[in-house]
């Protein structure tokens, strides 16, 4: 098959961050994970789950783990039996205490009980299969990494993200999953909406027009085209990369997964 170019939700906020947090906005970060990918040093960073991310895959696998049978929700110990499945003793003491609790809240409140789940991933399958869409002439590849689609009582499909941590939901990932589902499931109907496993918050239901569908899939035309442009500016000009992917040091840098190779990062990092 021919290589097409891709767009997601994931490089979409790497333009362009959601309102009021642009002080944590580093294009450079975009460079690193993007163009410079296969350089051994920076893949060992790229493929290293930092504590964030970590939390957020075995949030998500415990959810899976309770739903592979649902006897277990209602056991004394299917919280030992579902941590014990998500090997929690080997990770550090923190992640142990945050997921137990994730587990404890969602053992109380088990938001898909009696759910007519269609998908429900572990969290840990690796980048989804691509949706390829066409925009005029103009042919990419849409990554949408789904966490779970269950259908309501009225036949509507509801995408459901889950999220961990004190982030503010993003509204652009409910429509880039509303984009998604018109593909996957052309005809019908579908709303789109975020749950935060630690703290129980909930999102109000996201829905989209065919107007707004077509608008979010024109933007990402254009993020396609711009991310490509910007890959081969730095194929070409590999010694301007700070230009083509510019830095943005300072708070930026703190939770940055690159701060220890970047020469602009104002992180110390210890050896």
């Amino acid at each position: 098959m021919a290589w097409l170019p891709f767009a997601s939700f994931h490089l979409w906020s790497s333009f362009d961050p959601p309102i009021g947090q642009e002080k944590l906005h580093c294009d450079m970060k975009r460079g690193f994970s993007k163009a410079r990918s296969k350089e051994p040093e920076v893949a060992a960073l790229v493929n290293q789950n930092n504590q964030y991310q970590q939390i957020g895959h075995l949030a998500q696998r415990g959810v899976y783990e309770f739903h592979q049978n649902n006897l277990i929700l209602n056991r004394e110990n299917g919280l030992q039996k579902v941590a014990e499945a998500l090997q929690l003793s080997q990770e550090t003491e923190e992640i142990q205490q945050r997921i137990i609790e994730v587990l404890k809240r969602y053992q109380e409140f088990p938001i898909l009980l009696d759910k007519e789940i269609l998908l429900l991933i572990r969290g840990d399958e690796g980048f989804p299969e691509p949706i390829l869409i066409k925009n005029g002439d103009y042919w990419f590849n849409l990554y949408a990494a789904i966490d779970c689609i269950f259908r309501e009582p009225d036949g509507t499909l509801h995408i459901l993200d889950f999220k961990t941590g004190k982030s503010d939901f993003d509204l652009r990932q409910g429509y880039v999953y509303l984009l998604a589902a018109n593909y996957l499931y052309p005809n019908q109907p579908a709303v789109a909406s975020f749950y935060n496993l630690e703290n129980g918050k909930r999102s109000k239901e996201i829905t989209a027009t065919s107007p707004q569908l077509k608008a979010i899939q024109i933007e990402f035309v254009q993020i396609a085209q711009k991310h490509q442009e910007s890959l081969r500016n730095y194929r070409k000009n590999p010694e301007l990369f700070a230009q083509i992917f510019p830095p943005n040091p300072g708070y930026a840098c703190r939770n940055c997964s690159f701060n220890s190779i970047c020469k602009h990062s104002t992180v110390e990092v210890s050896v």
